[in-house]
């Protein structure tokens, strides 16, 4: 039986997976014992990627071959722009945190952010799939796990409990069945170079959250 492409991905990228769902980030969450001003710079970096992200789901929902396939992106759309956004803004103003204050264009905030957007721009529908997938089954794995953990801070947990929440899980899951439909029929050397991007992007969110620690 052939081996699933999700299974595939998560294999050969197995190592740079487990750097990121064991990053020093994740671990001190669970620990309960992140700084309060790397929380604080993380924010910032993750809003702006998170604005970030709906031109990377807009460019999927374009090249999508399907309503459905499109109806289903509207709503992570949807979700980004009046969930996720609307998360920030409120943190910002409950914290007084100004992100004009930040520097977004540091080198590992940059790479990230604008290395996904270019593999979506340039790429075709499953390059975003799976760049995605990358991101969100990352979130989801080392969120479930943080979510079970004591979090003083409740922006915080908050923030690891929508990671954690069944429409996240819905999310990370529809890009793994996208992938495992799209892999059934797929040539070798094309399921090698998805892989080969969701192992970028994991390296990118790696370096990514080093970022606040910096």
């Amino acid at each position: 039986m052939t081996e699933m492409l999700s299974e595939q991905i998560l294999r050969e990228n197995q190592p740079v997976f487990e750097a990121m769902v064991h990053h020093r980030f994740v671990e001190d969450i669970k620990a309960d014992r992140l700084p309060k001003a790397v929380f604080e710079r993380y924010l910032v970096f993750e809003g702006d990627f998170v604005d970030a992200a709906i031109s990377i789901f807009a460019f999927a929902a374009a090249k999508a071959d399907t309503i459905a396939r499109k109806r289903w992106l509207i709503g992570v759309l949807d979700a980004l722009a009046n969930q996720q956004i609307a998360y920030f803004e409120k943190t910002f103003a409950e914290r007084g945190i100004d992100p004009s204050a930040f520097d977004t264009a540091i080198p590992e905030v940059a790479a990230f952010r604008d290395g996904m957007v270019a593999i979506a721009r340039d790429g075709g529908y499953l390059d975003t799939v799976a760049a995605m997938f990358a991101a969100e089954w990352m979130y989801w794995t080392w969120s479930k796990e943080a979510a079970a953990t004591k979090i003083s801070d409740p922006l915080l947990k908050e923030w690891v409990d929508l990671h954690a929440h069944e429409d996240f899980a819905a999310q990370a899951l529809w890009l793994r069945a996208e992938l495992d439909e799209a892999g059934k029929d797929m040539p070798a050397e094309e399921r090698t170079r998805l892989s080969t991007i969701f192992g970028k992007a994991q390296a990118l969110e790696v370096a990514f959250h080093d970022a606040p620690y910096l």
